[in-house]
């Protein structure tokens, strides 16, 4: 071979390098990410260098600021039309800018705003060696009930780092339903895990609680991540590509020009079915439906309450989101094989969540055992399989995220000596001895419970008759009866605050500061609003209900 042959090859090879293209990025429909991301980074520079006494206040200042411009991004987006006329593939194909993916996204930023004022509160507790109190750990790095702690705890230490964690948790969670493409989903998951686990276990009280709560969700979670990336790797494996709109051509048979290399593997739907099981059993796992559910509990008894409440609302959101997607824009055409699969989820998770609550005596617990109920409830919406099942789901989730922030709001008021009486029999009488907080918490059950004039009600209504339509009648009925178990113990708790003497050494409610008066008049104003006026906002979500492809 001549030296110019070999000359010849070196060139052509190297010839179509010079030719990358830079990458088109939208940043202007990506900044809601964007602001909360570069909040994020910017609150990790804060810990850095400013000093330790003004950080508290730097790191709240700009977590509101950067949650409220964020927000302030996404309504100026779907006001542009990018929710419905403008709607399109933004960074590469990466990210879908469309309205459930606006809805969704402004759903969880308020919910963190408001969250991140009960993360704020530094009024519940007594004050410790002069200093106020939040209810995370002086230091979380130090051994709970050694020298250190107590050390950190007479210093006046807290670990602001709590805020910028939020924010990208955030972050991870305004990419996660808008994500286009497997392996930004899977990207998406881990930026918001990982903070929350660190942040289930940085409470102040009970900390080897918290810490035990943390590792439980740490390993399941990583199982979860696992057996999600095992089923992104079949689907590529099924259909050459991680991008959503290729998956769903070659689903449905509608591809062009078929790469040689794949073409046996294409019609391999032991491939797609394994792996589509696969990536929904992890979105499952993060919504908490059974039987993927055994986290749930334990991991809102141990986290910060503060914590409970963010993770109940906004997780549930962004899973939600990301499931309909994938459901709706990746496998329509698959229908009738993951229908009957998520029938006997969405009927065991109402029941098993209704039917366990029942013997809970932890209000934390109670809590998380309602959520699973409900996250059946929002399955039965999304089998319906029809533009209204979608709109239903983000009307349900953006009226639950509220009820269940403000419902754990008000658990971090009452408190007895030793931090939070979550037990419930020290709930007994509350009514008498501050009816306000007892008054609020009903209205936050009556809504779990879909009470008319409250937005669980017209939530569950627009699910249910989401779920009929679809050809899910007896989902709906199982759902009803599920409703009227759970009805039974929200009310009892109902019945134990206004109905049972007070004891004398039970607990006292802490007067909060404005921060989480702010966050439980949210709630109430939500719940209200969405029960006794729900169409504006049912029109809203009907409106954001359609997918781009």
């Amino acid at each position: 071979m001549s030296a110019s042959a070999v000359h010849s090859l070196w060139t052509t090879a190297a010839d179509p390098i010079s030719k990358i293209d830079a990458p088109k990025i939208e940043y202007g429909q990506l900044s809601p990410t964007l602001i909360v991301i570069g909040a994020a980074v910017l609150g990790v520079l804060v810990e850095a260098f400013v000093p330790r006494k003004s950080r508290y206040y730097v790191q709240v200042f700009l977590s509101v600021v950067a949650l409220a411009a964020a927000f302030a991004a996404v309504v100026g987006l779907a006001a542009g039309g990018y929710g419905t006329t403008k709607a399109h593939i933004a960074a590469m194909g990466a990210i879908a800018v469309d309205g459930p993916a606006l809805f969704l996204q402004g759903t969880i930023l308020l919910a963190g705003l408001v969250a991140v004022f009960t993360f704020a509160e530094r009024r519940l507790d007594p004050e410790a060696h002069g200093n106020r109190v939040d209810s995370f750990a002086a230091q979380a790095a130090s051994v709970p009930g050694s020298d250190s702690e107590q050390a950190a705890v007479k210093a006046g230490f807290t670990t602001t780092e709590v805020f910028p964690l939020v924010l990208f948790a955030i972050g991870g969670m305004l990419v996660f339903p808008a994500a286009n493409d497997l392996l930004t989903l899977f990207v998406a998951l881990e930026v918001f895990s990982l903070p929350l686990y660190l942040l289930c276990a940085v409470a102040r009280r009970k900390r080897l609680m918290s810490q035990e709560a943390a590792v439980k969700y740490f390993l399941l979670g990583a199982f979860a991540s696992a057996f999600t990336l095992f089923g992104i790797a079949l689907l590529y494996g099924y259909a050459g590509s991680v991008s959503y709109a290729t998956i769903a051509s070659v689903a449905d048979g509608s591809v062009q020009n078929i790469d040689p290399a794949l073409a046996d593997t294409m019609g391999n739907d032991a491939l797609l079915l394994i792996g589509m099981a696969l990536v929904v059993m992890g979105l499952l796992f993060k919504v908490g439906a059974v039987p993927f559910h055994m986290w749930t509990p334990d991991v809102y008894q141990g986290a910060p309450t503060p914590v409970t409440g963010f993770m109940a609302a906004a997780t549930k959101v962004a899973a939600f989101g990301a499931l309909l997607r994938l459901l709706y824009v990746v496998l329509p055409g698959l229908r009738w094989d993951w229908r009957p699969v998520m029938w006997a989820v969405a009927i065991v998770t109402m029941l098993a969540g209704a039917i366990v609550a029942i013997t809970q005596t932890d209000i934390k617990r109670l809590l998380a055992y309602s959520s699973i109920a409900h996250a059946g409830f929002i399955l039965a919406g999304v089998i319906a399989t029809s533009p209204d099942g979608v709109s239903s789901v983000l009307f349900y989730l953006g009226a639950y995220s509220f009820v269940t922030i403000g419902a754990f709001a008000v658990v971090t008021l009452v408190r007895d000596a030793g931090g939070e009486a979550t037990h419930l029999s020290k709930w007994a009488g509350l009514g008498r001895r501050s009816p306000l907080v007892a008054a609020v918490f009903a209205i936050f059950l009556l809504a779990f419970a879909g009470i008319p004039l409250t937005s669980g009600f017209a939530g569950k209504f627009a699910v249910f008759k989401a779920a009929a339509e679809g050809g899910a009648g007896a989902l709906v009925v199982v759902g009803v009866i599920s409703s009227a178990i759970a009805a039974f113990f929200y009310i009892r708790v109902i019945v134990l605050m206004f109905f049972s003497e007070p004891q004398a050494d039970g607990p006292t409610v802490a007067v909060p500061s404005p921060l989480t008066m702010t966050t439980i008049a949210a709630g109430v104003a939500v719940t209200v609003v969405l029960g006794v006026a729900p169409q504006y906002f049912l029109d809203l979500a009907s409106q954001a209900g359609v997918f781009v492809r």
